[in-house]
């Protein structure tokens, strides 16, 4: 049997690039927000709310590896 051509989608790659670009952007500033908000309100000081933008990065690093997934799992790149 001769073994069956896959070409490589680049339109499903394009979309779901860009859609972790967009929203990779509003998670990350929600994120620094979060942080500098909760750190402001009960005054906890600079570290602890740099502190907490971190964690609340690296939560929403998560949820985008977890999205990216997905994504790609809707959007096949081979066809």
């Amino acid at each position: 049997m001769a073994a069956e051509r896959h070409p490589f989608n680049w339109q499903n790659l394009l979309t779901v690039i860009s859609v972790l670009i967009l929203v990779g952007a509003e998670v990350f500033g929600v994120a620094f927000a979060a942080g500098w908000a909760i750190a402001g309100l009960f005054e906890l000081g600079d570290i602890v709310g740099y502190v907490l933008m971190v964690l609340f990065s690296l939560l929403g690093v998560y949820a985008l590896l977890l999205l990216g997934r997905r994504a790609l799992h809707v959007e096949p790149l081979r066809r």
